[in-house]
């Protein structure tokens, strides 16, 4: 063109000059900007992992300092990238549907520390500057507590074909009624307790019952207290003002365990023990908390070569009597299992309470999840649940070759669809509750598990 200008060429000499210096900028300038162990991704591992990555912890290694974690980099790439096989840290819900406390999942900043860290080099910046990691003991998270209850040693009589079902009625010995603030279950042999549902037999009714096939309580009175799957927390209520959670239990009662030992445990010692902390005797205010199946669904057939979607309500008719407050919520399906959600429906069948989504369901990631608020669910409404199974060959999880009309049963190659709850009777303002500001930092929503080949 001709108003363009022509410059004069730089000789070759400054022209490498130059781009030697740029060079040195670029670097230098990278080297101020990267992420490092000390400044940046530390705490990330520690608000996200190490819960579960810690020695004496449910995962096979720890993360807590620098020299445990670089050796891992490469399968922690891995296990953080889009379309991992078993994604970390595992956080099965569906944020956008609802939020819950101590959410796992890595925010989008976060991962992009972590994949800058990993993709250069993992310094470690100034140890002096890394910030102290979490402090965990060494078989319970909470520690002593006010009773312990444990079952007697056992030995796993699952076989190749059917997991052991066994349950153990152990009484507390309490001579006044007390106020739970706080349970733990610490498995005696992680390597073989596949879930522990922990009930409180209020009226002492219960008895132990090991010949394989016992899975839950006799009596209607005998009530959920807390669960366990591997990675999961202790259940931690709030227990100061202005919101004071907690359940009853008195004398005559006992603590029931009801035990899954899965195939391949077989001849291998477990002795499970539950860890109770009471509020002091004469705390008042305590609001009763409850833990029932709310959605549920024992009649179903999957049949063989179908993706099959069921549905399940509560009440059956019309809407709950009265209004009451989630505080958790805790899906629970098998290996069929494709995806599931929960929500309160208006009357009108219109306006909905979303509760919780998990759109890929796997059956080794799972627990009770709890809400960042009070749920409210008002009276009339009813509580709704949808799920989808895949008992296909495209489903790689799928227990049978070729695949089987699968029923409702406690088997892992059995199905379930069920929908626990923890919710207590609504009072005005509950839904205005940060339980984030009210629950122990300790308690944690959702599990971590790995998969049995050892992977993070």
């Amino acid at each position: 063109m001709g108003d363009s200008l022509t410059l004069p060429q730089q000789p070759k000499t400054i022209k490498m000059k130059n781009l030697f210096f740029g060079l040195v900028f670029f670097v230098l300038g990278y080297h101020a900007t990267a992420q490092s162990w000390s400044n940046d991704v530390a705490q990330i591992f520690y608000n996200k992992c190490t819960s579960c990555h810690h020695t004496g912890g449910i995962a096979p290694f720890p993360l807590t300092t620098y020299q445990e974690t670089a050796p891992m980099a490469a399968a922690i790439y891995a296990a953080i990238s889009p379309g991992a096989t078993h994604q970390m840290p595992p956080w099965p819900p569906d944020n956008n549907y609802q939020q819950y406390l101590h959410d796992r999942a890595l925010t989008a900043a976060e991962k992009t520390t972590l994949f800058n860290w990993l993709n250069n080099g993992l310094p470690e910046g100034n140890a002096a500057q890394t910030p102290p990691p979490p402090v965990y003991n060494v078989g319970s998270v909470l520690g002593n507590g006010d009773l312990t209850v444990k079952m007697p040693n056992y030995i796993s009589n699952a076989t190749s074909q059917l997991d052991d079902y066994v349950c153990f009625a152990i009484p507390t010995n309490l001579l006044q009624t007390r106020t739970i603030k706080a349970v733990e279950v610490v498995p005696g042999n992680m390597e073989i307790v596949h879930h522990a549902l922990i009930y409180i037999d209020h009226n002492g009714v219960e008895s132990t019952n090991t010949n394989g096939f016992c899975s839950s309580p006799s009596s209607a009175s005998t009530k959920l207290l807390s669960a366990y799957v591997p990675g999961s927390a202790p259940l931690v209520f709030p227990s100061a003002a202005p919101l004071k959670l907690g359940v009853d239990i008195g004398p005559g009662s006992k603590i029931y365990f009801a035990m899954h030992y899965p195939n391949g445990s077989a001849g291998m010692l477990d002795s499970t023990k539950v860890i109770l902390h009471f509020y002091p005797p004469g705390a008042s205010g305590i609001r009763q908390v409850s833990a029932d199946p709310v959605i549920a669904d024992y009649s179903f057939n999957l049949p063989a070569n179908q993706i099959t979607t069921l549905t399940a309500q509560y009440p059956n008719n019309g809407g709950i009597p009265v209004a009451i407050s989630a505080l958790s919520v805790a899906p629970h399906m098998h290996l069929l299992g494709k995806s599931i959600k929960s929500y309160a429906l208006a009357p009108n069948n219109v306006d909905t309470l979303k509760h919780i989504n998990i759109p890929e369901w796997d059956f080794h990631w799972q627990g009770f999840y709890t809400f960042s608020h009070l749920q409210k669910i008002p009276a009339g409404y009813k509580v709704k649940g949808e799920a989808v199974y895949d008992n296909t060959t495209n489903n790689p999880n799928n227990p049978n070759t070729p695949p089987l009309n699968v029923q409702f049963g406690e088997n892992t190659t059995d199905e379930m669809f069920i929908v626990y709850y923890h919710y207590l009777l609504y009072q005005a303002g509950d839904e205005n509750y940060d339980l984030s500001q009210l629950v122990s930092a300790i308690f944690r929503g959702g599990i971590c598990r790995w998969n049995e080949g050892g992977d993070i």
